[in-house]
């Protein structure tokens, strides 16, 4: 019989994934989303990708160019939101490609008509906020600043749980029993109030705020990962290569591991949504990333400030709650698909 009409554990799983509609949706459109936000420069942003002017080709987006360049009076950089500069590059022969969101997360208009926070309009589709920055390059460049926080975050979740409780679960005996008593009194301290000392203590940045979390973000996976290992450890795969003298570092990472990782995989969803969670509620607070980063929480805190401004609360809110269907729907497919009750029909 031929391998392509046995396929493996994996080919199966994913088989089973595909099949859940739902999950299968989910995770091509949040793909999708990290993708469009990784590209954000290119969709909102308030610099030109391209200038052609006088005959030169200028490239705003990788380099700063003064005023004087394009007919300005001053040396200080170009701001090509100014109606000036803007009719100097449309004269005939110059031509400025611009993103389709003429907005950057920090750009503040100076020559809008109306007070902030704005409603949504023409020149600012979802509004600006009340500092007059574009709600949606806010939106886009939040979404991938949580983005990339969670999976930061998730990674290293994953890499200490799945250390500690390979080695809580491999050695058993002793090892376990001072690890679980150690991740038992770790896991009572305050993570909150850890929080609020550092962050008075600290400047606030992501570095220092992925570090603080992660030093609590592993206990719950290290959990299933020992479990794991403590089965694995007592079949008849694992004491076959025991008699054959192989070393333990080589049972745990060639044997045992890839056979414990259904839980591991199932955990990265939740573990990213809770990242998301946790990040947006440290933002909301004041406790989060360095004032002027675009956040999710921030918007949040500030459409609870200006309760008349509906569209910052209403578009975060959304975008927020899209998020997370998507990976909470991600998760329960991957769950489905690495169920070993569950068998193809």
């Amino acid at each position: 019989m031929s391998h392509s009409n046995n396929p493996g554990p994996a080919a199966r799983a994913w088989r089973r994934f595909r099949r859940n509609r739902l999950g299968f949706v989910s995770l091509w459109a949040f793909v999708a989303l990290v993708l469009l936000s990784l590209c954000a420069e290119l969709i909102s942003n308030d610099r030109p990708l391209v200038v052609v002017y006088q005959g030169q080709t200028y490239w705003p987006l990788v380099r700063d160019y003064p005023e004087t360049t394009f007919g300005g009076d001053f040396a200080t950089p170009t701001d090509y939101l100014d109606p000036f500069i803007q009719q100097r590059l449309s004269q005939e022969g110059n031509w400025a490609l611009f993103a389709p969101n003429r907005y950057g997360p920090k750009t503040l208009n100076y020559f809008a008509t109306a007070p902030n926070p704005a409603p949504p309009s023409r020149a600012n589709w979802l509004g600006t906020d009340d500092r007059g920055r574009d709600l949606l390059a806010q939106l886009i460049y939040g979404f991938r600043v949580s983005v990339l926080f969670a999976l930061a975050l998730t990674l290293t979740g994953v890499v200490l749980g799945v250390l500690a409780g390979a080695v809580q679960g491999f050695f058993a005996g002793k090892t376990d029993l001072v690890m679980q008593r150690a991740i038992e009194i770790w896991g009572s301290m305050p993570e909150l109030y850890l929080l609020i000392i550092f962050s008075a203590v600290f400047a606030p940045s992501v570095g220092l705020l992925l570090v603080l979390l992660s030093l609590f973000g592993w206990m719950g996976l290290s959990d299933y990962v020992r479990a794991e290992f403590l089965r694995n450890r007592q079949l008849d795969y694992v004491r076959a290569a025991r008699a054959l003298g192989v070393s333990d570092g080589v049972i745990m990472t060639r044997h045992i591991l890839p056979n414990s990782l259904t839980p591991v995989v199932t955990f990265l969803p939740f573990r990213m949504s809770g990242a998301i969670l946790a990040l947006t509620s440290l933002d909301f607070l004041g406790l989060g990333v360095p004032p002027g980063t675009p956040s999710l929480g921030e918007l949040l805190s500030q459409g609870k400030n200006n309760i008349d401004a509906w569209w910052i609360s209403l578009s975060t809110f959304a975008v927020l709650v899209v998020t997370l269907l998507l990976l909470t729907q991600m998760g329960d497919a991957l769950r489905d698909a690495l169920d070993p009750r569950k068998q193809d029909l």
